[in-house]
């Protein structure tokens, strides 16, 4: 498995990616399917402090991405992070060895934590973010994605 800097040409395989698990439902806070342009227009317009890896198999196929960036509604010391992996390629190690990169790429940004919020319903992302030593620390209740659902979300902190 490759670990790389996410880039503009990573962007359509990541809309696919992301277009799978939106469709399947349930774990993600996106409802409505994403194009490449969408992908790029995120990445090109990520603010400072932000920074994205993808993972690839031997082949160059995608495995997941991950990203972080700083967010209004937190102290400058903490960035949001987000992480997809393919369907059916979970549990591999795809998670853990883009969160090494991410970790890495945090602290050389100057961040000294990390939140992760997930959707309550998204028990493998729960499960996923706990594996890596994320730890609960707030609940947002009746949050209304895009599609009109009402969900919970957990905030999960992790200390660099």
């Amino acid at each position: 498995m490759i670990i790389r800097r996410a880039g503009p040409m990573d962007a359509g395989a990541m809309a696919d990616l992301l277009n799978q698990i939106i469709r399947k439902g349930g774990t993600t806070a996106y409802t409505e399917p994403v194009s490449r342009a969408f992908v790029m227009q995120k990445m090109a317009n990520a603010p400072r402090g932000s920074a994205w890896h993808v993972a690839e198999d031997d082949t160059g196929a995608l495995l997941g991405f991950q990203w972080i960036a700083p967010n209004p509604d937190l102290p400058p010391e903490a960035a949001d992070i987000a992480t997809f992996v393919r369907l059916g390629k979970t549990g591999l190690g795809t998670g853990s060895k883009l969160f090494e990169a991410t970790k890495s790429a945090a602290l050389a940004l100057g961040y000294t934590w990390i939140n992760a919020t997930i959707r309550a319903d998204n028990a493998g992302g729960l499960i996923y973010y706990q594996s890596r030593g994320f730890e609960d620390y707030h609940r947002l209740k009746d949050i209304r994605l895009g599609n009109g659902q009402i969900v919970d979300k957990i905030c999960k902190r992790y200390d660099l």
